[in-house]
């Protein structure tokens, strides 16, 4: 059904006049009379009784206007739901523990009249890549382990959170007691990550985090979840994880579990947002802004972090191309 005749059928019953229709909708009164012939004809009744006086709705142009009302209505919905800056920015964290949603809610803290629909895509990098370049989400946190060349033309990629890293350990366990430790200080101790998936992105950072320091990461063992994870780690002298330092754990005080920083050097797990270069919501402007302002990123030197090789990863804006939702 024309949306134009309908809202001209509207216009044209609230004021009893064609030519007021007409002005009303700065058209000709020629074409106000031809879009209502034209909607007459498609539903196959009179909508108006024409008088010198003016014009009255029939029988049938009583029973349609409220429906075409409510077309009117839901039509501007429709195009509210989806125009930028009307729709609500549509962001991956991949978990809603980690850094990501972290670092997102703080952004909504900041930002509170910007509407945000939170989601959590099982996807790695590639697949997260994928769905903002078909519009599924308007960004995605993920770690970028690849060469620019390798992703859509259309993503953009920018590292914006580093996450710093913290050893879990039980009361029991001979670190427990340290202010802070370092990467060979681990390297004497079993760290168990169970259920990391190979070939993913955090197992490639994990790998290579585990050859430059000797570490042992131990992915052996079913996967019962975070909750009986840390009553395992509880419970053991021997047992120990990494988390970062943004990762929302919560477990019972009896578990008395320690959360110590590893530093000398800090290894950093790099996230980075992914966007593509010619979305234009203007809240995608503003949460690169703000993730820009460099709160999320080290404050460290150089020489006091270690990052894995890909740690870098950036598809740089488009200099000749401004800022906003665009790059």
């Amino acid at each position: 059904m024309d949306l134009d005749a309908v809202r001209t059928f509207v216009a044209a019953a609230d004021a009893g006049q064609f030519q007021d229709a007409a002005a009303a909708l700065a058209i000709t009164q020629q074409a106000v009379s031809k879009r209502i012939a034209a909607l007459e004809k498609d539903l196959g009744v009179r909508l108006f009784n024409r008088t010198p006086r003016g014009v009255h709705l029939t029988i049938d142009g009583q029973t349609f206007l409220p429906h075409a009302r409510e077309l009117i209505r839901v039509a501007a919905r429709a195009d509210a739901s989806v125009r930028p800056g009307r729709r609500a920015l549509r962001v991956d964290v991949h978990s809603r523990r980690i850094a990501s949603a972290v670092v997102l809610q703080d952004f909504h803290r900041a930002h509170p009249r910007v509407e945000l629909d939170v989601v959590t895509l099982d996807a790695d990098v590639h697949a997260a890549a994928a769905a903002v370049e078909a519009g599924a989400v308007d960004a995605s946190f993920h770690a970028v382990p690849v060469p620019a060349r390798h992703l859509p033309d259309a993503i953009r990629v920018a590292r914006v959170i580093d996450e710093h890293h913290e050893i879990l350990v039980g009361p029991r366990h001979a670190l427990a007691n340290a202010g802070v430790v370092t990467p060979a200080d681990l390297a004497a101790h079993r760290i168990w990550m169970p259920g990391m998936a190979p070939g993913s992105e955090w197992a490639d950072y994990y790998d290579e985090l585990a050859a430059a320091f000797g570490l042992t990461i131990d992915l052996v063992g079913p996967v019962f979840g975070n909750e009986a994870l840390l009553a395992e780690i509880a419970d053991s002298p021997h047992l120990a994880t990494l988390a970062g330092e943004r990762t929302r754990y919560l477990w019972p005080d009896s578990y008395d579990l320690r959360r110590i920083p590893v530093r000398g050097p800090a290894p950093i797990y790099p996230l980075s947002l992914i966007w593509r270069a010619d979305n234009r919501h203007p809240a995608l402007g503003a949460l690169r802004e703000h993730l820009d302002s460099g709160q999320t990123r080290t404050r460290l030197p150089d020489a006091e972090v270690w990052l894995p090789t890909w740690g870098d990863t950036v598809v740089p804006p488009h200099p000749s191309k401004g800022r906003g939702g665009t790059t």
